[in-house]
C-alpha cells in the first residue's frame, strides 16, 4: 500500500521497465542498459542527464532486480564515513559469502577527489559496482581513472509526451497516484504543464500535486472519496502551482558553457532570433550580465573585427550600461548589443592574425629587436649603433620603405 504521506512523484515512481517512461535508446525493450540491468549483469556505470529523465529510478529498478546487495548514498549529505561503512561491508560480503555490492552514489559530481578516490581500488577489484548518477558533465567531474572504468550513459530531457503520459497515469493510479479522486485536467492545462516541466517529470508531478491541493478542500489532500465533487484544473490552477518556470541552467556546470557557446555561434551565424533567444536563457536563468557582456565585447573583435569596428565601440558600451544599471534593466541593452553584433558583417582576420603571431612566439626564437627601432637615451647606445638610420614616417609622407619586424621574419603577412 502506498504511503500517501510521501510526495506524489515519489510514490508514482517506476519500480519496473514496464512503467518507466522515455529513454528508449537506452532503456527500450532490447537496449543494453535494459538487457544488462535484467539479466543482473550489471557494470560500473555513471548515468548523466537534466534532473527528473529516470536516473535515480533506473538505480531503483537495478536494486529490485540485482542479487547482490544494494546500497545507496546522496553526495550532498554523506562523506567519507559513511563511504567507508559501505566499503568494509561489501568487502566482507564478497569474502564470506561471494556476494557483489551495488553501490548506487546519487549526485556523484558533488563527492570531491578525495572521496570519489577511494571508490577507485574497489571498483577496479570488482568488490562493488558502482552506479553514479550526476547532471553535470562527468568529463569535468567524475574522476578520470573511475570513468574509464565505468559505462556513461546518457539521459536526454523526457518530450512533452512522455511527461503527459506520466501525469495520465498518476491521474488514473488509484493506489500509489490520484485515481481516487475525480480530477479533470483541462487539455490546455495539460499542455501547457508538458512544456513548461522542460522534461523534468518530478517537476510536473510536483506541479500536478499542488494544483490539486490549491482546488480541493483540506480533506481531499488525503484522498478521500470525493463522490460528487470534481476538481478541474485549469492552466491558471498549473501556472499558480509552478510560480515561476525552473530553467535548464546552471551558472557553473555545463549548461552554461553550452548556452554561450550557442549565443555566439548564434551571432557568427548572423541569427539574431537565436541570439536573442540564447541570451535570453542566460538571462533569464539567473547569469551575471557582466559575464555576457564581457562575452560580446570577445565576439566584436573576434568575429565582427575590421568589418565593423564601430561593433566594438558597441559591445563596450553595453558593458558599461550593464555595469552602471544592472538588471533586469540592462536586458534590453545586452538584448540590442546581440543583435547588432549577430547583423554586423563578419571577419575573423584579425583573430586569425593574432593566432599566427602567437604561433610565431610559441614556435620561433624571440628574435631582437632591429637596431633601427630600438630606443636611444644615452649615449653609450647611440654609439652602439641604437636608432641608427631609422626614417621617421612624416618626413616622408608615411610611405617610407623600412623594415618593423625582425630580419629572421622580414617579410611575414599576419594581417595585410
Amino acid at each position: 500500500m502506498a504511503n500517501h504521506n510521501q510526495p506524489l512523484a515519489d510514490r508514482m515512481r517506476p519500480i519496473n521497465f514496464e512503467e518507466f517512461i522515455g529513454q528508449d535508446e537506452i532503456a527500450g525493450k532490447g537496449k543494453l542498459l535494459r538487457e544488462l540491468i535484467l539479466r543482473d549483469e550489471v557494470p560500473s556505470m555513471i548515468f548523466w542527464g537534466p534532473p527528473g529523465t529516470g536516473k535515480t529510478t533506473l538505480a531503483h529498478i537495478v536494486a529490485k532486480t540485482t542479487k547482490a546487495a544494494f546500497h545507496e548514498l546522496s553526495a550532498t549529505s554523506s562523506g567519507l564515513e559513511e563511504l567507508r561503512k559501505v566499503l568494509k561491508s561489501a568487502t566482507d560480503l564478497l569474502s564470506f559469502n561471494g556476494q557483489k555490492t551495488v553501490l548506487f552514489v546519487d549526485e556523484i559530481h558533488r563527492w570531491n577527489k578525495a572521496q570519489q578516490d577511494a571508490l577507485l581500488p574497489f571498483v577496479e577489484r570488482g568488490t562493488i559496482i558502482l552506479i553514479g548518477a550526476t547532471t553535470e558533465n562527468p568529463s569535468f567531474e567524475v574522476n578520470g581513472a573511475l570513468l574509464s572504468r565505468s559505462r556513461v550513459f546518457v539521459l536526454k530531457m523526457l518530450t512533452p509526451e512522455d511527461i503527459k503520459l506520466i501525469v495520465r497515469r498518476a491521474l488514473m493510479d488509484k493506489e500509489r497516484g490520484l485515481g481516487n479522486l475525480e480530477i479533470k485536467l483541462e487539455d490546455e492545462a495539460e499542455n501547457f504543464l508538458a512544456n513548461v516541466a522542460s522534461g523534468d517529470a518530478r517537476k510536473a508531478l510536483n506541479a500536478l500535486e499542488i494544483a490539486v491541493k490549491l482546488i480541493g478542500p483540506a480533506s481531499l489532500r488525503h484522498l478521500v472519496d470525493t463522490q460528487d465533487k470534481k476538481i478541474i484544473i485549469s492552466k491558471d490552477t498549473v501556472s499558480e502551482a509552478l510560480q515561476s518556470k525552473s530553467l535548464l541552467y546552471d551558472r557553473v556546470g555545463e549548461e552554461h558553457y553550452n548556452i554561450i557557446s550557442a549565443l555566439h555561434k548564434s551571432m557568427r551565424g548572423s541569427d539574431a532570433d537565436a541570439a536573442l533567444y540564447w541570451l535570453g536563457r542566460m538571462l533569464e536563468g539567473g547569469e551575471d550580465p557582466l559575464y555576457i557582456a564581457r562575452r560580446l565585447i570577445r565576439f566584436a573583435a573576434e568575429d565582427v573585427g575590421m568589418a565593423d569596428p564601430r561593433a566594438l565601440i558597441q559591445a563596450v558600451a553595453a558593458y558599461e550600461a550593464a555595469h552602471f544599471i544592472g538588471m533586469p534593466e540592462c536586458d534590453v541593452v545586452l538584448a540590442e548589443t546581440a543583435v547588432y553584433l549577430a547583423k554586423a558583417p563578419k571577419s575573423n582576420k584579425i583573430y586569425e592574425a593574432y593566432n599566427c603571431v602567437k604561433e610565431d612566439i610559441q614556435n620561433l626564437p624571440n628574435e631582437p629587436v632591429p637596431l633601427h627601432l630600438r630606443n636611444a637615451p644615452t649615449k653609450l647606445m647611440k654609439d652602439l649603433g641604437y636608432g641608427k638610420d631609422y626614417k621617421y614616417s612624416p618626413e616622408y609622407d608615411y610611405k617610407e620603405e623600412q623594415n618593423y619586424l625582425p630580419e629572421k621574419l622580414g617579410g611575414r603577412k599576419y594581417f595585410g
